[in-house]
C-alpha cells in the first residue's frame, strides 16, 4: 500500500479518503460517517478540515484524522478482508511514523542531520563549480544541475524529504553526497563532459546502492 499517514508537527494523521479508498467505500460514505459521530471523534481531539483540489473545480472536503480518531472510525465499518488488511497496514504505519517523530527528537538525530548539512554544503559548492564547468561546455540550463543531483540524491537514499529521514537514512544519504562530490572532482579533473560526469555519479551509484541494500520505501 502507498503511504496512508503523514507527519504534521509532532502529530501524525491520515484523512478521510485515504481510508475511503483503503477499505472500498465511497468517500462521501465516510464523511458522513464522521459528521454523524462528530462528538465522538472529538473525544480524541478536534476534528481538522482540508479542502482538496477535485477536477470538476469544487474543493473536495478532507476530515484529517489522528490515530485514535482514525482507530474509533474504523469500528464503524464492516469488517471486511479488505478492511481487515487495511487496518492492519493502518495501525503499522501509525507505529512506524510515531517511532520515527521520537527518533527525530533524539540528540542522535540532530546530530547526524547536522552533520549532513555540512557534507551537502561540500556538494553544493563541488556542484556550483560543474554549473560553470557546464557553462563553459555550452549548457544554456546549467543551473538546473543542482536540483538534478538532489533528485539523484535523494532517490538513490531512498527518501523525498530530508527533515523527514531517518537516522540510517540521512547516514545513507551523506554517503551517496560524498561519492556524488567526489565523482564531479574527478570527473571536472579529467575534462570529461558534464553530462559524462552526471552518467558517471549514476552508475557509481546505482552500483554503491545494490551492494549496501539502500534506496528501499519508507
Amino acid at each position: 500500500m502507498n503511504n496512508l499517514v503523514s507527519i504534521s508537527g509532532n502529530d501524525v494523521f491520515t484523512n478521510s479518503k485515504v481510508i475511503s479508498e483503503g477499505t472500498n467505500n465511497q468517500h462521501h460514505a465516510i464523511r458522513e460517517i464522521i459528521k454523524k459521530y462528530k462528538n465522538d471523534f472529538e473525544e480524541f481531539g478536534t476534528l481538522l478540515i482540508s479542502n482538496e483540489e477535485s477536477t470538476g473545480g469544487r474543493p473536495t472536503e478532507l476530515f484529517l484524522l489522528n490515530e485514535e480518531q482514525a482507530t474509533l472510525l474504523m469500528t464503524y465499518l464492516r469488517n471486511s478482508e479488505k478492511v481487515r488488511k487495511f487496518k492492519i497496514e493502518l495501525v503499522k504505519q501509525f507505529y512506524e511514523m510515531r517511532r520515527f517523530i521520537l527518533e527525530r527528537q533524539s540528540s542522535e538525530w540532530i546530530a547526524t542531520r547536522y552533520h549532513g548539512k555540512l557534507t551537502r554544503k561540500s556538494e553544493t559548492d563541488t556542484i556550483q563549480k560543474l554549473v560553470e564547468y557546464a557553462k563553459s561546455q555550452g549548457s544554456e540550463h546549467a543551473d538546473m544541475l543542482y536540483l538534478t543531483y538532489s533528485k539523484l540524491a535523494n532517490g538513490i537514499a531512498g527518501i523525498k524529504k530530508r527533515d523527514d529521514a531517518t537516522i540510517s537514512q540521512l547516514n545513507n544519504l551523506e554517503l551517496v553526497e560524498n561519492i556524488i562530490l567526489h565523482v564531479i572532482e574527478a570527473g571536472i579533473m579529467r575534462d570529461k563532459h558534464y553530462k559524462e560526469i552526471y552518467q558517471d555519479c549514476k552508475g557509481r551509484l546505482e552500483s554503491f546502492k545494490d551492494i549496501a541494500y539502500i534506496g528501499q520505501a519508507v
